[in-house]
């Protein structure tokens, strides 16, 4: 995985399963305003699934970061994001149950998720 902010990151192909729980790891320790449960977060990110590495989304490919309400979000980036701080970069592994559900009409129902998330600003 590359750790320098403001590329695209690659994200390795994991082992073994997947975490029955959310897993927050920081890559890069940002040093600016911190994100809260409340904030409004402008991020560049990158989201691949954990059991094919396939990617599904990514604000990089569209060529512009992207702003969001941390309450909008799945459950995984309501618990994951806050604390961080602006010119961190985090990766979040994220479970079923904290992302798109264990089944239903998502197509990204029952998958893992692994985000890699750089905080670019926060209101």
């Amino acid at each position: 995985m590359t750790d320098a902010p403001k590329t695209k990151p690659e994200i390795e192909f994991p082992d073994g399963p997947a975490p029955a729980e959310l897993q927050i790891v920081d890559l890069v320790e940002g040093t600016g305003e911190e994100a809260l449960a409340s904030s409004t977060v402008d991020v560049h990110y990158l989201g691949v699934e954990y059991d094919s590495g396939e990617e599904f989304d990514s604000s990089w490919s569209r060529g512009e970061s992207i702003n969001f309400p941390l309450r909008a979000l799945i459950q995984g980036w309501q618990v994951g994001i806050p604390g961080m701080k602006v010119g961190g970069r985090r990766k979040l592994i994220v479970p079923p149950a904290q992302a798109y559900g264990t089944s239903g009409g998502h197509p990204l129902s029952g998958k893992t998720l692994i985000f890699v998330i750089d905080l670019l600003g926060v209101s």
